[in-house]
């Protein structure tokens, strides 16, 4: 039998004017009714930013409700915001997948549509004034408590209360905690590089990415992403 999870909320957000006069959608809001999946967003969802947000691999964000409990214990010294579900700008929001369960190429289907684990979301410097905390992203960063996201395999409607259903694990060994770790811990280890180079479901942009670190053996700056 396939796993399965219960979709905690189905979210969408519309594109407002956001920090430094920069447009963003991450306020994303339950709906209770069915949503069309395109092959690169929800239909009726929004990016504020077209080029690092949306588009084919990026079609869907998932966030673990799991890993708030721990975000509002780390930050309990701070005036954190937004601390809840929903908070991460995520389209899906589930209890029992996590980062350390959850592998590239993992293909699940929601409702009419079919959906591949394609990589780790990458924070940036938006989540610091999301969650009013200087360094978020960075913080979202070392934690490996990023989210995922999803190409979507086949379009269709999604109920809200549809299950979540693994139907096929291509690639098992490479979970998405593994991916992480590679990028942000274990930087410069050279066969993991090369694997991560050659494997067909993580998305082009991060096989890129690795191809490039393994070929100069040094690690790009992450200034920009992380600090705006």
């Amino acid at each position: 039998m396939n796993p399965s999870w219960s979709l905690l909320s189905l979210r969408i957000g519309s594109a407002v004017e956001g920090p430094r006069n920069q447009p963003t959608a991450i306020d994303k809001q339950p709906v209770l009714r069915a949503q069309y999946l395109e092959e690169h967003r929800f239909r009726k969802d929004q990016q504020g930013d077209t080029v690092h947000h949306g588009g084919p691999e990026k079609a869907v964000h998932h966030y673990a409700a799991d890993h708030y409990p721990a975000w509002e214990e780390e930050l309990a010294d701070m005036s954190a915001q937004n601390l809840q579900e929903g908070g991460f700008g995520e389209n899906l929001s589930t209890l029992g997948l996590t980062e350390e369960s959850v592998s590239i190429g993992d293909i699940f289907e929601l409702g009419d549509t079919v959906i591949q684990v394609s990589q780790p979301r990458q924070p940036c410097w938006k989540l610091n004034h999301r969650f009013n905390v200087p360094d978020m992203a960075l913080r979202v960063q070392t934690s490996g408590r990023t989210g995922w996201y999803y190409r979507v395999l086949q379009p269709g409607w999604v109920q809200p209360d549809d299950p979540l259903r693994r139907i096929g694990r291509p690639q098992p060994d490479w979970t998405v905690a593994r991916v992480l770790r590679a990028l942000y811990h274990d930087r410069l280890e050279g066969d993991v590089l090369a694997a991560l180079a050659e494997l067909p479901e993580l998305a082009p942009r991060m096989r890129e990415l690795a191809a490039r670190r393994l070929s100069s053996m040094t690690v790009e700056d992450w200034t920009s992403r992380l600090s705006g």
